[in-house]
């Protein structure tokens, strides 16, 4: 989880990989609706992302047992908390922190996503961090994906779960 250009897609992929999991790519699960709006520059509401919010809890109930790394931006905690009570039990996120700069720059640099940079400061206002939440651990972003995504496979082992 984490705003556009923390590298939730690159790191998703590893992670999945390391974690002998199944990936699916969150931005692709988004109505065309919430696509086209954010494409010119529209900021997502509550209402657009509530139904994007439960294709992916579908996706975490089906896979409840067997597990799935899914990207999203989870921006709020009525977020988290609407995916954590669709998984229906031990559901972890993986927080990628960065800082404005590094996030411009990653977003500057990038070509052919549907999330202009214009976003960013929308969703960085959005953002409410989940530093104290349960189930979350948080990896800084300023590495490679490798690094980051072997940092965030660590740091997943390491939680505990009641």
């Amino acid at each position: 989880m984490g705003v556009s250009g923390s590298g939730k897609s690159s790191v998703g992929i590893l992670l999945a990989e390391t974690l002998g999991l199944p990936y699916v790519e969150g931005d692709e699960l988004h109505p065309k609706s919430n696509v086209e709006k954010m494409s010119k520059g529209t900021p997502l509401t509550d209402e657009d992302r509530w139904p994007w919010l439960d294709i992916i809890g579908g996706h975490l109930a089906e896979s409840a047992s067997t597990g799935v790394v899914i990207t999203c931006s989870a921006l709020k905690l009525i977020y988290r908390d609407r995916l954590r009570k669709a998984a229906g039990g031990k559901l972890a996120f993986v927080f990628l922190d960065g800082s404005k700069e590094l996030l411009t720059d990653r977003m500057g640099h990038r070509a052919g996503h549907f999330m202009p940079l214009s976003l960013l400061e929308t969703q960085l206002a959005t953002l409410e961090r989940p530093d104290k939440e349960d189930g979350v651990v948080t990896v800084d972003i300023d590495a490679t994906p490798e690094a980051i995504a072997d940092a965030a496979a660590e740091k997943l082992a390491e939680l505990k779960w009641p």
